[in-house]
């Protein structure tokens, strides 16, 4: 972590629970930030940290993950996970923002500035995806389930490995040459945080994950209005699905972004972001 950005931690009261954020910057526009599933914003805090010199940056933990309360214990929909955000928007005072969502995160900004327009400026959705027919079938009965603590401590070892497996293959439980990733481990300092916020909602995260499996984005796209710019790491999963939904949008485009493990990496989807907003103000 850049030891020179300060990242502040608060809470949001919502009329359906509480929501957990981290925040950084004192100037700039607002910029919102929407994590992917499973985990938290703490897997956010380099963009935070990328942005904070030039933006108040403000990313909450979605509803039911990381130390947020979950929205009800039924799976929801996309919308309404939007309408939360957009009420985590009024507690914080914010009118406007860009916004900016990653995979999950982005099935829920793109909805928030459906039901929203008016409090979007830009929208950035890193990771967009399509799920269909017999492989949404197979993802909504293998992917993603709770956790149920134990007595013997089984369910850490199978919430480690699921978190684990998903460096290594896609989809995670597909352990076999034709699911490998090439990107390898991250390091055991990110592993354990990422363990330990899907730890924290080991019993609700799943239910916002199983909602972005569900979310037709080729129907909802071509309602977003506002500037938008779709990116995707070259070994992001969703990289072929982001390609191919991105010209649905009628005021957006396609931007490849390099490798997650290429050390330019950040600077590149900074400086990409960054002429984004700075071209459509």
């Amino acid at each position: 972590m850049n030891t020179q950005i300060r990242i502040r931690r608060g809470f949001a009261d919502l009329a359906q629970g509480q929501v957990h954020y981290r925040a950084a910057g004192t100037k700039g526009a607002p910029l919102l930030i929407l994590h992917a599933s499973p985990g938290s914003s703490r897997q956010q805090v380099r963009l935070i940290e990328d942005f904070a010199g030039e933006a108040m940056v403000f990313a909450p933990d979605t509803p039911g993950n990381g130390d947020s309360d979950a929205l009800c214990a039924e799976e929801p929909e996309i919308t309404a996970l939007a309408a939360a955000i957009v009420d985590y928007l009024d507690a914080m005072g914010l009118e406007r923002v860009r916004l900016y969502g990653s995979h999950t995160g982005a099935a829920i900004a793109a909805e928030l500035a459906i039901l929203a327009p008016e409090r979007v400026s830009h929208l950035v959705l890193d990771g967009v995806s399509l799920i269909e027919g017999a492989e949404l079938e197979e993802i909504l009965a293998t992917y993603a389930f709770p956790f149920e603590p134990d007595l013997d401590g089984a369910y850490l070892a199978r919430l480690f490995q699921f978190c684990r497996d998903q460096y290594l293959f896609f989809p995670w439980y597909r352990r076999s040459r034709a699911g490998r990733r090439d990107g390898g481990l991250g390091s055991a300092e990110d592993l354990h945080a990422w363990v330990t916020e899907v730890m924290k909602a080991s019993t609700t995260y799943h239910l916002n994950y199983r909602a972005a499996f569900k979310w037709p984005a080729d129907r909802r796209l071509s309602l977003i209005q506002c500037p938008t710019l779709v990116t995707a790491a070259t070994n992001d999963p969703l990289y072929d699905a982001s390609v191919r939904l991105a010209p649905l949008l009628p005021n957006g485009r396609f931007l490849e972004l390099p490798r997650f493990d290429d050390p330019t990496f950040r600077a590149v989807r900074h400086d990409a972001m960054a002429a984004f907003f700075a071209g459509h103000s």
